[in-house]
């Protein structure tokens, strides 16, 4: 299973508002950053904000953050939102099943005993998780502490990495 392009850059979205806490992050910088268009990371904030994981703000210091604590989103839960389906093989897909094995055979068992048990990996971790070092985070995205608001760059540079 490869996971999609998407899911990727949905992920790595995540993670730059994670690094950037108190601040907005604009849309032109995470595409900058990413060597993403701006076109194709609007599509996946689309889905990002429908999900509930980012929200977005408008106005002259407008941009988007996390919706909810870094904490509280689950890596299974980016993953289920953005990827379209799971289907390890065609036994998974009940609208297109041709195989006549597929009631009697016992590997569509142990595929989705693996999916289960890849879930259950990924809901163990969060963007928190992921992020967990965001000294190092911002700068290898180039997120500057000044462009922090005063109080809330005192208050990231008092936290340990």
């Amino acid at each position: 299973m490869r996971l999609t392009q998407q899911t990727s850059y949905s992920i790595r979205i995540l993670l730059y508002c994670a690094a950037n806490p108190g601040s907005n992050s604009r849309i032109k910088d995470i595409a900058s950053t990413y060597s993403i268009s701006e076109l194709h990371l609007f599509k996946i904030m689309h889905v990002l904000v429908e999900s509930g994981f980012v929200e977005t703000i408008r106005g002259r210091n407008g941009g988007i953050r996390l919706a909810r604590s870094a904490h509280e989103i689950s890596i299974g839960e980016v993953v289920r939102a953005t990827e379209s389906n799971f289907f390890l093989t065609d036994c998974f897909d009940t609208a297109n099943r041709d195989c006549p094995l597929v009631d009697s055979c016992g590997v569509n068992k142990i595929l989705a005993e693996a999916l289960r048990a890849f879930f259950a990996v990924l809901d163990s971790y969060t963007i928190a998780d992921v992020a967990k070092d965001r000294g190092q985070l911002r700068g290898l995205l180039d997120l500057d502490h000044e462009a922090m608001h005063p109080i809330t760059a005192l208050a990231f540079s008092a936290q340990p990495s």
